[in-house]
């Protein structure tokens, strides 16, 4: 496989992509049966993945659906969804391993049917890890209703990839897209819901990867972590302090490489929690140039170097041993 050199310097590309997407035929047409806007989604293929890989010195990615998720009111559908978008993402992880991790997803909100796709998904089809999303049908992760789903993944020591969906209620600003305001409060919805519930205390072998450095959490995890002094009985199930669950979540860069971003959660998190992301085929990439962001640049050359590849080690080991021949 060749793979382009890194800035023309000879070296070679070692980024690794934690956050782009795929979408397997029958989720597409899944989406078009709800709404016919949603069948009209960017060009997903492996083909177009690999030449924006190529093409930003991106040696290799892990793979996730595509929001809004399976689920769209028919549990049975969800079901049947889940099982074909599994099946699509290991074949995807046979067909291309030293490029692709791929993860899986659950039909929630059926409890019952996620623990058993979760052992199938990790167990037979060795899929990476497995993606949940802020919220199905107005139930939050971290709600008591899903502990099962999360004592089944704490016990497998599980990679989570945590994706925004759109929120139950309505938006107050209708004429805006969600992925402009909802979507970053959604994920610091999804994460103050699982430090309050207890969840980050009762699952702490959950290795939680947040899309978008973790949507509003960075900024506000002081005013998150006062709960505890201004309404003390709501953060019982917090007894190590918002602060410390928040440093344990991984964050990825994607749609939040710049500045301002990068300082609030860098302030927050240890430069090892923080990983590389696109969002692609989502991303507003450059249209000039191989860096695919160019905002990173306000980090040094060694902590880029960690969130644009080393870090990804810690949730996609397999992934990351794979590239090493290529990246030593």
């Amino acid at each position: 496989m060749n793979l382009r050199t890194e800035g023309g310097r000879g070296a070679p590309a070692t980024r690794i992509d934690m956050h782009a997407h795929f979408l397997p035929a029958e989720y597409r047409a899944a989406l078009a049966h709800k709404d016919p806007a949603l069948g009209r989604l960017p060009d997903c293929s492996t083909e177009a993945l690999f030449e924006t890989m190529d093409r930003f010195d991106i040696a290799a990615a892990a793979v996730s659906l595509s929001p809004p998720g399976v689920f769209h009111g028919d549990a049975g559908q969800a079901r049947e969804l889940a099982r074909a978008v599994n099946e699509h993402a290991a074949a995807l992880r046979h067909a291309h391993r030293a490029r692709l991790a791929a993860v899986g997803v659950l039909p929630l909100p059926d409890v019952p049917s996620s623990l058993d796709e979760i052992g199938y998904a990790l167990d037979k089809l060795k899929l990476d890890g497995l993606e949940l999303f802020t919220n199905v049908a107005g139930i939050y992760l971290g709600d008591p209703a899903w502990e099962p789903v999360l004592g089944a993944l704490d016990a497998r020591r599980a990679y989570v990839f945590v994706h925004p969906v759109s929120p139950p209620h309505v938006p107050p600003l209708p004429h805006l897209p969600d992925w402009l305001c909802e979507f970053p409060f959604e994920s610091t919805r999804a994460i103050v819901n699982l430090v309050y519930r207890g969840a980050l205390e009762r699952f702490p072998n959950v290795r939680f990867h947040f899309a978008h450095l973790g949507g509003a959490a960075p900024f506000l995890a002081h005013r998150i972590a006062s709960l505890a002094v201004r309404n003390p009985e709501l953060a019982a199930d917090a007894p190590s302090g918002a602060i410390a669950y928040l440093r344990r979540l991984f964050l990825d860069t994607a749609q939040a490489d710049n500045a301002p971003a990068l300082n609030a959660t860098l302030a927050l998190v240890p430069s090892d929690q923080v990983v590389f992301g696109t969002d692609w085929p989502y991303a507003a990439l450059p249209y000039e140039g191989r860096d695919p962001a160019p905002g990173l640049a306000v980090l040094g050359a060694p902590q880029r170097q960690q969130i644009e590849s080393d870090n990804a080690s810690a949730l996609v080991p397999g992934l990351a041993a794979a590239l090493s021949p290529r990246s030593g």
